[in-house]
């Protein structure tokens, strides 16, 4: 096991933080503060010098803003708002986690409610963010409804539609 100690007797380095963690965070606050554990794994690689991997390489969020045509137009605005719907949950759940780490840091004035009165002042500049990222979203679909309705004569134009089968004529002239 990789996290426990040699001996096998004593708790592993991990549990010892932890319990660190919590007895400090306790004390700080002057109360039970319950455990809460926040796992992070970042699987960017660096391709030197800080740069992401992704943005070295030339890649994006986001297709080149090509719109040459309605397909192009069409992926353009459903990547947008993909990607803005998955930020937008990844803005929300940090924004609740900052409100509460901020809500145990105790309040200089030592007012009833006060430390998450102060973590609810500044989190929620962050879950604006998040909300205005969900808007973003919504407008990335509303511009292709957009595009479709005013482009509606030119896309019909150019549509394939699904022909009949041709059936079997008759020829009266040949008996």
């Amino acid at each position: 096991m990789a996290g426990s100690s040699t001996t096998g007797t004593g708790p592993s380095k991990g549990e010892k933080f932890a319990s660190a963690a919590g007895n400090f965070v306790g004390a700080a606050t002057g109360g039970f503060v319950p455990p809460i554990n926040v796992t992070v794994n970042n699987t960017k690689s660096t391709g030197g010098k800080g740069i992401p991997a992704a943005r070295m390489n030339g890649e994006s969020l986001l297709p080149a803003p090509e719109f040459g045509s309605p397909a192009q137009i069409r992926a353009y605005c459903n990547t947008l708002r993909a990607a803005a719907v998955s930020l937008s949950f990844e803005v929300a759940m940090g924004a609740e986690i900052l409100k509460a780490v901020l809500s145990t840091v105790p309040d200089p004035e030592s007012r009833m409610g006060g430390s998450k009165i102060r973590a609810f002042k500044v989190a929620r500049k962050m879950q604006r963010a998040a909300d205005e990222l969900r808007n973003a979203a919504k407008l990335a679909a509303a511009t292709y409804a957009q595009f479709q309705q005013e482009y509606e004569g030119e896309l019909n134009a150019h549509r394939h539609k699904a022909r009949r089968p041709q059936q079997p004529r008759m020829t009266w002239g040949q008996q």
